[in-house]
């Protein structure tokens, strides 16, 4: 999945969740484009809004420390 991201949003909490997600569980139009893989990691705000899917847990953490935010593992 090659997906440019504009920056995450602003928030004044500037914690995220990182979680595994299964390709499987996301919607139809969306499995097409991960390229084979099984499972992806999503960021997530406080809120539970998703804010970016990616390919593996260390982009999510980096993808979230790049717009200051801090990441947590959820599980």
């Amino acid at each position: 999945m090659d997906v440019k991201y504009k920056a995450l949003p602003e928030s004044d909490d500037r914690i995220v969740y990182v979680r595994e997600v299964a390709v499987d569980d996301l919607p139809e139009d969306i499995r097409p484009q991960v390229g084979g893989l099984k499972k992806l990691y999503a960021v997530h705000s406080a809120d539970g809004e998703r804010l970016a899917l990616v390919r593996d847990r260390e982009l999510a953490f980096v993808l979230a420390r790049q717009n200051d935010f801090a990441p947590v593992t959820v599980h």
